[in-house]
């Protein structure tokens, strides 16, 4: 796999989609990773999980499941989704907050600190 130094940080384009990869980072090869999306640092990502347009994974966050994420979504620090959890727009989810079930979160939020949102619970 070919390699690209971004920044000091070692990447590879994830073979389903194309999106970059960090060295450090943890991808199952059945995630949907955008062209444009990156994975940074430590993260996880496994499962069905989606990730499109420009949105970016970094930190400790953790993700699994059918996890769908977009726009200019940002997931870092130590949060974790999962379940059948969709993140659009600008939508940051950061610190120890978790999001699972069925949640819908979208807009311009900030999600943070020990946040959950989970289940049916939708966030416009």
């Amino acid at each position: 796999m070919k390699k690209k130094i971004i920044d000091g940080i070692i990447f590879y384009n994830h073979l389903n989609g194309g999106g970059l990869v960090a060295e450090t980072a943890n991808v199952d090869k059945t995630v949907y990773i955008g062209p444009n999306a990156r994975i940074y640092d430590n993260a996880v990502v496994c499962t069905n999980t989606k990730i499109y347009d420009y949105a970016k994974i970094f930190g400790n966050a953790m993700i699994r499941g059918n996890v769908k994420i977009c726009g200019k979504a940002k997931i870092y620090g130590f949060a974790k989704i999962s379940g059948n959890v969709e993140i659009s727009d600008n939508v940051e989810i950061f610190e120890n907050a978790k999001v699972y079930g069925n949640a819908k979160v979208s807009g311009n939020k900030k999600i943070y600190s020990c946040t959950i949102i989970s289940g049916d619970n939708n966030e416009k």
